[in-house]
């Protein structure tokens, strides 16, 4: 079953990592190795049971080879997760022992701060590998979730033209699922640019910072964001937020935001969002600001750099934008091609990554 589940995306590599005296309980999950080592951030959330902590790191990291790839990046795709709850079973001890895991893999992949994780939490891992980036205090970019949300504002912006005929914010309805980090920011965007914006999370604390930090912002119950009229629809929290239950509730003309994994049934929930008439930017192509940022860190940071490349998001969903109307298909499948087309040519000029050995600079 284990064996089925990694086979269905062909994925090159799992670990599972148990270590009983700091109480972790987590998975690395490579995917594709074609295009450079796996890179991807470290998930902390309660999951119900083993089996879902496994599909969730299945499918983010098949998400992001694709999200590398369709940037343009030399990055393989990989993730791990934390079985546990963030705000209450996070220790020096669980971090620095998952960091010895990820050690262990010699380079074949690199961590990062993700949703339940935080930049305090890789110092930790930095201690016990190298393997591990987003670390400001060791002339590291910090958190990425400011590039992520920067790039999710450009991505929007370019579905916004081919809808609405223009760019512009300016009085646009956007429902932000999600108060967090990557949201609060996105959120700061939009307010700037005069856009009117409904948010919701689960966490009152976080809805409140978004308020107060902003104008022309007003608040609804997490079950209400689906039923909200809107023009854009922003998924910022956790994935399969568009499924069989809420699909038909959305009512917006876009869905673009900031979220791994939005559709529970890819091209399934792709293909009912055109049905009705709502044009989806792919998550992995307008969120991929946060992993171009920490791209650019592993290069040698330059803020300025890694801001131009992430404003070339826009560009990127114009193009997949057209691509997919050309083509007469989803525009996942417009996304999906291009990202597989860049692994495979690549693919015939060097194989799988090896480890440290190829990138003797890290």
């Amino acid at each position: 079953m284990i064996f089925d589940s990694i086979q269905q995306r062909d994925h090159e590599q799992v670990i599972f990592c148990s270590d009983k005296d700091s109480g972790l309980k987590a998975i690395i999950a490579i995917h594709d190795t074609t295009l450079g080592p796996a890179l991807g951030g470290l998930r902390m959330w309660p999951y119900n049971n083993d089996e879902e902590a496994l599909e969730d790191v299945l499918r983010l990291s098949h998400g992001m080879t694709y999200k590398a790839s369709i940037s343009g990046l030399n990055l393989g795709g990989g993730k791990a997760v934390i079985i546990g709850d963030p705000r209450s079973e996070k220790s020096e001890a669980l971090f620095r022992s998952f960091g010895r895991f990820v050690e262990g893999i010699g380079g074949r992949y690199i961590t990062a701060e993700d949703v339940g994780t935080s930049v305090s939490d890789m110092e930790w891992i930095r201690l016990e590998t190298k393997f591990v980036a987003g670390i400001r205090s060791r002339g590291g970019s910090g958190d990425p979730s400011p590039f992520t949300a920067y790039g999710v504002y450009h991505g929007m912006k370019a579905a916004c033209k081919k809808v609405f005929g223009s760019d512009s914010l300016e009085g646009k309805k956007i429902a932000v699922q999600g108060a967090g980090n990557v949201a609060r920011y996105l959120v700061g965007h939009l307010s700037k640019e005069g856009a009117e914006t409904i948010i919701t999370d689960i966490y009152d604390e976080k809805v409140a910072q978004v308020v107060a930090e902003n104008k022309n912002v007003s608040v609804v119950e997490p079950d209400e964001i689906y039923d909200v009229d809107c023009d854009v629809f922003s998924p910022a929290a956790l994935g399969g937020s568009v499924n069989d239950n809420t699909i038909d509730r959305i009512k917006a003309k876009i869905v673009a935001g900031a979220a791994n994994n939005q559709l529970k049934d890819e091209l399934r929930h792709a293909q009912g969002l055109k049905e009705r008439g709502i044009l989806y930017v792919p998550d992995y192509v307008i969120n991929a600001g946060g992993l171009i940022n920490v791209y650019v860190e592993l290069e040698g940071y330059s803020e300025a750099r890694a801001l131009h490349m992430t404003e070339n998001i826009y560009n990127i969903v114009e193009s997949i934008i057209n691509r997919a109307e050309a083509e007469n298909t989803l525009t996942v499948v417009a996304s999906n091609r291009l990202a597989e087309q860049r692994v495979n040519a690549l693919g015939k000029i060097h194989s799988r990554y090896v480890g440290e050995t190829e990138r003797k600079e890290f």
